[in-house]
């Protein structure tokens, strides 16, 4: 099986600096698959999502999704560290936002949106404004907005940062529910190793400057797993000391 994202030789530059942030850089996603990508502050995580994400454009090397065109889904969708929801727009309306200029009919529209707040649990919070939302809340609209276009590929730049480590226990396990539900490909960037074990089917390692992938863990816990697993803990002691 071909995978749907092969990142060959990438490189970024940040405008006229003569050092790139990240050099050379090679990652492949299948389909399906669960990819966490971690490394240090100032690496270059968040930028090589947002080059996947077509909102950053590389210096060199090549970017291949291998994902056809669709007219009612879109190949790829963003969750960010915030909701980024629009104030002056109630949840379904915002749900609704992302799927602008799809082929959708009306009725398909409006269908497309109740099942993503039914699988982000938030469908009796449909007509709230984003003030009333908690900050979980917000997380999982963004997520229920991205999931809407019904993407073959979630990109995912930290996007539990931001709320208190009991909500984000929550997220990551709803998370994990609404993937295997899906089948979409996930690459997962978060500065959290135990979170990136905890979620993945592997960690791949961006460290040294310039950054390139410098270690691919293939995380083979069964699951569900146990946060406090042995083996988990030791995976991510192991990963940690690839930083």
């Amino acid at each position: 099986m071909a995978p749907i994202l092969t990142i060959k030789d990438l490189s970024f530059h940040y405008g006229d600096n003569s050092s790139p942030v990240f050099e050379k850089l090679n990652l492949e996603i299948d389909k399906g698959e669960f990819v966490a990508v971690v490394g240090g502050s100032g690496v270059g995580k968040s930028t090589l999502l947002k080059c996947v994400a077509d909102l950053a454009h590389s210096s060199g090397g090549t970017i291949t999704l291998d994902i056809p065109e669709r007219r009612s889904t879109r190949r790829r969708a963003t969750v960010f560290q915030d909701g980024r929801l629009l104030p002056w727009k109630r949840l379904r309306h915002n749900i609704g936002y992302g799927l602008k200029g799809l082929e959708l009919t009306a009725e398909e529209r409006e269908s497309r949106i109740d099942e993503v707040l039914v699988l982000t649990r938030l469908q009796e919070l449909a007509d709230r404004w984003p003030h009333q939302l908690s900050g979980g809340q917000v997380q999982r609209a963004g997520i229920a907005r991205a999931l809407a276009v019904h993407p073959d590929l979630l990109l995912m730049d930290e996007p539990f940062s931001a709320v208190d480590a009991i909500t984000r226990q929550h997220l990551q396990d709803e998370l994990l529910n609404i993937w295997q539900k899906t089948g979409a490909a996930v690459m997962f960037i978060t500065h959290d190793i135990e979170e990136a074990v905890y979620l993945a089917d592997r960690v791949v390692v961006l460290s040294g400057s310039p950054a390139h992938v410098t270690h691919d863990q293939r995380i083979d816990l069964p699951r569900p797993r146990g946060r406090n697993e042995e083996n988990l803990q030791q995976l991510a002691h192991d990963i940690a000391q690839e930083l």
